[in-house]
Formats: C-alpha cells, sequence, structure tokens
C-alpha cells in the first residue's frame, strides 16, 4: 500500500510498488552488504598474520588496532543512534563505506603500530560499523514485526555466504601478491557494489515509502488475524514512550547490555586469534583461512534457522543455544592444541557458526522487542556502545594473556566463563516477559480462545 503524501519521491513511490512488500527488497540489500562489509572487517583476521611476519610486532599489539577500531566504534554508536532516528541510513552507509575503503588503501603504506590503528582500527573496524549486524540492527527489524527473526537471520545470513567466497580468495590474495594488494581488492570490491546499491536504493522503514511493516496481505482473513493477534504481557511497558534516559534506569537495558558485551567479547576474540591459532597448531595458513570462512557459512543455515527460531519459541532460548556454541567452540579449540584433528576443526566450525554466529540475529531483534518506538535508534546506539566495548577489548585482552603466558588457554578459559554469564544475563534481562514473539502469542491465543 503506496501513500499519496507529496514528501514521498516519484522515484521511492515507485520502489513502494515492487510486486513483493520491499521490507524484502531491503533484506536483499542488507545480505549483499553485509555479505561483503562484514567480511572486509573480519579479513583483519587474515591480514594479522601477514603484518606480524613483517613488522616483528607482538600479538597484542598488533591485534590492538581491532580494538582501538571496536572502542571507535562503541564511541560513535549513540551519535549513530541518533542520527539514524533523523537519517536515511542510506548516507549513513554509504559514509561508512567511504571511510573503509580509504582506510585499506591507506594501510598500504603503514609503518608502525599507530598508522595501523589509525587506518585498519579506526576507518576500517571503527568507521565501518555501519556495514555491520549493529549499524544493520538499528533500521532492519523495523521493518517486520510477525517475521522480525526469520527477515533479519536471512539478511544477516549474508556473511557466510559472502566468507566462503571471499576469504579463501582474500587469503589467496595475499598468499600470491601480499596483504597491501588484498586491502586494494577489498577497497575496490566496496566501493563497485556496495556503496552505488545502498545509495540507490536503501531505505530506513516502511513509512518511508507509504507501507507498514509485514506489508500488506491480500488475504482478509490473515489481515485480521496478525491484527488480533496480541504480543504484549506487560501494558505498562509497551504502552511507555521510550527514550534513552527512560531505558537507561531500567535493569533490563543493563542486563542485556552485559549479555551482549560478554557475547561480542567471545565472538570477536576467537575471531581474531582463529587463524594465527590455527597455524601455530599445525594447519596450514590456507586451512586455517578456509575454516575461518567456513565458520561464517555456517552460520548461514544457522542464522535463518535459529532467527526464525526466535519468533516461535523465545529470544532468550536461541541466545542460550547460541552462547552455548561459543562455549564448545573454545572447548574444542582447547582439544586442538594437543590433537589438531581435522575433525575437530570441522566440529569447531558447526558450534562457532552455526550455533554462536546466531547471537547476531537476536542481538538485532532483542532490543527492538522492549524498546522499540520513535527514539528507538538513539537507544540502541547507547546499547550498542556497551556491547562493542566487549566485543573490542576480547581481542586485546587474549592477546595479552598470549603474551603474558605463551598460550591462548587463560585466554580461551576466560571466554568460556563470559559465555556462561551472557547464559544468565539474558534471562534475567527477560524480554519475553514485557512483549511475546509472534509464536508465543499464537500460542497464547489459541489457550485462550480454547478455554472459551
Amino acid at each position: 500500500m503506496t501513500n499519496s503524501n507529496s514528501s514521498i519521491s516519484a522515484f521511492d513511490q515507485r520502489l513502494a510498488r515492487t510486486p513483493i512488500f520491499y521490507g524484502w527488497v531491503v533484506v536483499a540489500i542488507v545480505f549483499v552488504t553485509m555479505g561483503i562489509g562484514v567480511n572486509v572487517r573480519t579479513a583483519f583476521s587474515l591480514l594479522y598474520p601477514a603484518i606480524l611476519d613483517e613488522f616483528g610486532w607482538d600479538r597484542a599489539t598488533t591485534a590492538a588496532a581491532f580494538t582501538v577500531g571496536f572502542v571507535f566504534a562503541g564511541s560513535m554508536s549513540p551519535v549513530l543512534g541518533k542520527l539514524m532516528d533523523r537519517v536515511d541510513p542510506r548516507y549513513l552507509i554509504s559514509a561508512s563505506t567511504i571511510c573503509v575503503s580509504a582506510g585499506l588503501v591507506l594501510s598500504t603504506f603503514a609503518s608502525e603500530p599507530w598508522h595501523v590503528y589509525m587506518t585498519l582500527g579506526i576507518l576500517v573496524v571503527g568507521a565501518g560499523i555501519m556495514l555491520t549486524y549493529v549499524g544493520h540492527a538499528m533500521f532492519l527489524p523495523v521493518w517486520f514485526d510477525k517475521r522480525r527473526g526469520l527477515a533479519v537471520g536471512l539478511a544477516f545470513s549474508g556473511v557466510g555466504v559472502g566468507s566462503i567466497v571471499l576469504m579463501p580468495l582474500i587469503q589467496d590474495v595475499i598468499s600470491e601478491n601480499g596483504w597491501r594488494t588484498a586491502c586494494w581488492f577489498m577497497a575496490t570490491l566496496l566501493i563497485v557494489v556496495v556503496l552505488p546499491l545502498n545509495f540507490g536504493f536503501q531505505r530506513k522503514s516502511p513509512a518511508s515509502l507509504g507501507l507498514i511493516a509485514d506489508g500488506v496481505s491480500d488475504e482478509v482473513a490473515e489481515t485480521k488475524a496478525a491484527q488480533s493477534l496480541d504480543y504484549v504481557v506487560d501494558r505498562a511497558w509497551a504502552d511507555t514512550e521510550w527514550t534513552l534516559l527512560k531505558a537507561m534506569k531500567t535493569k533490563e537495558f543493563w542486563w542485556m547490555g552485559l549479555a551482549c558485551s560478554c557475547a561480542l567479547y567471545v565472538w570477536y576474540a576467537v575471531q581474531i586469534h582463529q587463524t594465527k591459532y590455527l597455524v601455530d597448531v599445525g594447519f596450514s595458513a590456507l586451512e586455517a583461512s578456509f575454516a575461518l570462512g567456513l565458520v561464517a557459512f555456517a552460520g548461514v543455515a544457522g542464522q535463518i534457522f535459529l532467527g526464525h527460531l526466535s519468533d516461535r519459541i523465545g529470544r532468550e532460548w536461541v541466545w542460550s543455544i547460541a552462547l552455548s556454541g561459543f562455549a564448545m567452540c573454545y572447548i574444542l579449540l582447547l582439544i586442538m592444541e594437543t590433537s589438531p584433528s581435522p575433525i575437530f576443526l570441522y566440529a569447531m566450525v558447526i558450534m562457532q557458526g552455526g550455533l554462536g554466529y546466531a547471537s547476531a540475529t537476536v542481538f538485532a531483534v532483542m532490543p527492538a522487542d522492549l524498546f522499540q518506538g520513535r527514539r528507538y535508534g538513539e537507544i540502541f546506539g547507547v546499547f550498542s556502545m556497551l556491547a562493542l566495548m566487549g566485543g573490542g577489548i576480547g581481542p586485546w585482552i587474549t592477546g595479552y594473556l598470549y603474551d603474558y603466558s605463551g598460550s591462548y588457554q587463560s585466554g580461551f578459559i576466560l571466554a568460556i566463563f563470559l559465555c556462561i554469564v551472557s547464559i544468565f544475563a539474558i534471562w534475567m534481562a527477560a524480554p519475553s516477559k514485557r512483549r511475546l514473539v509472534a509464536g508465543q502469542a499464537e500460542k497464547r491465543a489459541a489457550m485462550v480462545s480454547n478455554s472459551i
């Protein structure tokens, strides 16, 4: 359904009249953008061994580039969230794409650690935040209501599809022509594909095209059923006009912040150090890079299936499954220190990607379940800052513990403990005590209907 409001441009009105609900077009754009953008940021894990070999810096010093970038991204998240409430995401994503491309190109002239911090750290990892799960989670969930988990899972699965192609390709470029050529290759890919796709076709919300969430059904009965479905558990909570200050006064905001901060810690600690670790325990550089790509590819099925499952059974259960996957991933990495078997390697890939990466889908939708409203971008921006701090310090602390002890054991054991903390914290936040997911709402409605 289009809106006759004159503020909607003629081009946008044509977009609104696409044969399918435009929200699925947005999902496709995010799929491609993240398939390239997230993997370009993740490729720091592939550049990391080459940079270590060339400059001879210690692991903590080099991995700190990722930490610097995450701290910068975290500090910028509240600003970006506030901007997202006022500015179309296509402008922010386009600006982010240009910054990342510039950072990759400028990094090829680096000769000191601070050069890497400014380029691969601040410009690529930091300014690239709009290309990632966090940036897209600021607006993608509002396009959907009933199918929110499924839609976000499909969009985010682009990371896995992109990784299975890009990671071995980038590693091959590094092996054949050096890490600097790989940076030029990635910068070109962003400018040629991601920039025009987002600047031309990405949109902020259904309302910006005169549409509503989930589209308009042609089936009257289905529409009435969807309208009558009650998601609310806590009516006073749902009726609140949420602002950042109000959200920060709730325990749910801080419990969820703790859960996600721990999750991003364990996610990026293994992501940055995994390639070097696997090479250290006896796998080839190509096997290690392929494993990194295969992790994200395994995340395709996990993010789609578990994202959809979270719409049926609740976010807390899926979050618990995902963080348990990360814990098993670290346990298998510890086992591979003495038994570097391909069986353990692929089991680790499934645990990390197939289960662990599904946490990104739930991370994107849980805050919207709790604090959706006009000021959601600002709220999510501050919430993301808390989460990104965990993601930023994870690689650095893991590298520091390695430099101190000569082993990754203590760093991996700490990560397993933080997985347990994250699971506990999400049950304390308990979004299902405020608003149900579609499956739970349908189940409640059926129970009420049967009792009448």
